[in-house]
């Protein structure tokens, strides 16, 4: 049997470690089809629904492994399919390989049926984007789109027209005209120095030394330096801010932290950059510059592996280029410890207080059912060593301030795309690559019914993820952006009925709870979590509960009310639901 070129190219693949392709077949890609069967044994492929999911999971398992992720998708509609999870790689800078099929070479630039120039459409997307017209250019393409995502930190494209895919591997049909042979690479990647040089880490020291109230800023460029954080946090006594993507840098019961920032975060956090006289930034190119102190208040230092990203958001006093594990490392010796903790025991005490707000709101009185409370059965009863993935929306609200980052918990989203939808590919990329953990998507009814056909992806693939669904029945991220903009909600709720998201987990093969009473949320997760296969609960909550930022200006107050005075339709049950929140916080 002739070894053909798609051969060439699983086998780099599989040379570089891919061990997983999220995929769907069509005719623009048998051939890499069949060059997938004959190595089956070294690669396997991991049969999706949705082009987009394949997509989504291609970038989760690279965000929860820190390997190349790699996905396929047939020519025309299908690697169209692929763009929004790709989006969501090159936007949170973690390494994709998408390939896609072409139409064959004969034909092209004649508008055959199917035939979109997918190297144009992806130009955008793409730090490294070919279109391969000769054998014998594999597998030396294969290593530079690989070894340009883990340098760059995003997605390489490579798409093959139909002939070339089958077409005799190493094959150079062509007469050479120019002193050039086919090149002949290596599958290394050579990962640079991320030591800082001494003379910046001697200026961020001496600033941060002279800081009186400082503050940490860390993202998911610390996650892989907990220790080194905690430590540097200690000497300069100063509370740590998390980005939403780097929630899980260190634990959320840490007596550095404050928690989030921004609309997501905590109130604490946001006091916290208005009396800061030294931003320290650290592996996070934090996007919500309104959220950043006034640059002519606080002095910043920012440690950042990409120097294009240093400075990218606020004024940058002591920039400094470096992974975040080797520069906190080269700059602890140089800190001075703290004799006064004055500082940091402030906001020790504010996050108490903040802590047990959001205990507070826990409530299973509640009828409808509290999402906050919903989330906190999920933090009681999931494995210290659990995944969460998050879709975006309200949940991540709810899992930003109820879900507890503690032992090796991991916590994952669509960070700067926030698309709708990546929760469950995530999840099922990510039990892919860590079997033995329990993973958790917790999701939304919106997001959930943009790809629910990848629940029977985990059944098919014997995959036991676990599914939670915050059932408002409505988009209520946009509902309460409405409101805060001072206009009535109008085209974000969905009609009655409610869908059951249950019956279609069973209807799979797969676990299926439905809750629509706060009494039975316990069990039914509890169920969900303990089944040995996928899982699904679909929980009926509050459409009414307002994601209250951390602190509520006095412009978004206003723009609430011109909201009710404009006649905003559930003015009734929203205003309810504010006020049983505000009485349980005093401690009713």
């Amino acid at each position: 049997m002739a070894r053909i070129a798609s051969e060439s190219l699983i086998e780099r693949l599989a040379a570089w470690g891919v061990d997983t392709v999220f995929g769907l077949p069509g005719d623009g890609i048998n051939g890499i089809m069949e060059g997938l069967r004959r190595h089956r044994d070294r690669v396997r492929f991991v049969l999706v629904h949705h082009e987009e999911a394949a997509a989504f999971m291609a970038t989760g398992y690279a965000k929860a492994t820190g390997r190349i992720g790699v996905c396929l998708a047939t020519s025309g509609p299908g690697g169209i399919h692929l763009l929004n999870g790709l989006y969501d790689a090159k936007l949170d800078h973690v390494p994709v390989l998408a390939i896609t099929g072409m139409q064959e070479t004969s034909v092209l630039g004649t508008g055959y049926q199917q035939e979109v120039h997918l190297d144009k459409l992806f130009a955008d997307v793409a730090e490294y984007n070919m279109m391969v017209t000769n054998p014998a250019q594999l597998p030396s393409l294969v290593d530079l789109a690989i070894r340009t995502s883990y340098a760059r930190r995003g997605v390489s494209h490579l798409t093959l027209p139909n002939d070339i895919q089958v077409a005799e591997a190493g094959a150079d049909p062509y007469k050479s005209v120019a002193p050039v042979r086919a090149p002949q690479t290596a599958p290394v990647y050579l990962q640079p120095s991320g030591a800082p040089r001494q003379e910046d880490v001697e200026w961020a020291a001496e600033l941060l030394n002279r800081a009186e109230r400082p503050a940490m800023l860390v993202g998911q460029g610390a996650l892989h330096a907990r220790e080194e954080v905690l430590a540097v946090a200690q000497a300069l006594g100063a509370p740590v801010v998390k980005t939403l993507p780097g929630k899980a840098v260190i634990p959320d019961d840490s007596p550095y932290t404050t928690g989030g920032l921004g609309l997501l975060g905590t109130r604490p956090s946001e006091e916290l950059m208005d009396e800061a006289d030294v931003l320290f930034m650290v592996g996070t190119n934090f996007p919500y510059s309104k959220f950043l102190p006034e640059v002519r208040d606080t002095r910043v230092v920012q440690f950042e592996a990409d120097p294009t990203r240093a400075g990218a958001r606020i004024a940058t006093d002591v920039p400094v280029v470096c992974d975040a594990k080797e520069g906190l490392r080269a700059l602890l010796p140089l800190l001075h410890p703290r004799e006064s903790n004055g500082h940091l025991a402030k906001y020790q005490k504010m996050m108490a207080k903040w802590r047990s707000d959001m205990e507070a709101l826990e409530n299973p009185d509640r009828d409808p059912i509290a999402p906050q409370y919903v989330m906190s059965i999920i933090d009681e009863l999931a494995t210290d060593d659990a995944i969460m993935t998050c879709d975006s929306g309200t949940i991540a609200t709810w899992a930003a301030r109820h879900w507890t980052i503690r032992g090796g918990r991991e916590f994952y989203l669509s960070g700067t795309l926030a698309t709708m939808a990546p929760g469950l590919p995530y999840a099922i990329a990510m039990q892919h690559a860590y079997p033995g953990r329990q993973v958790i998507a917790y999701v939304g009814d919106g997001g959930f019914s943009m790809l629910m056909a990848e629940f029977l992806t985990a059944v098919q693939h014997r995959l036991p993820v676990k599914v939670i669904i915050n059932n408002n029945n409505s988009l209520g991220q946009i509902l309460w952006e409405q409101m805060v903009l001072g206009y009535p909600e109008h085209g974000v709720r969905y009609a009655q009925p409610e869908a059951d998201f249950s019956a279609w987990a069973r209807s799979c093969g797969g676990f299926g709870a439905k809750v629509t009473k706060s009494e039975d949320v316990a069990h039914a997760i509890g169920q969900a979590l303990s089944h040995d296969g996928p899982a699904l609960v679909d929980v009926d909550v509050n459409p009414n509960e307002p994601p209250m930022p951390g602190k509520v200006s006095y412009d978004q107050a206003k723009s609430f009310a011109q909201a009710f005075l404009k006649g905003q339709p559930h003015k009734a049950a929203i205003a309810t639901t504010l006020f049983k929140d505000r009485i349980q916080k005093l401690g009713d």
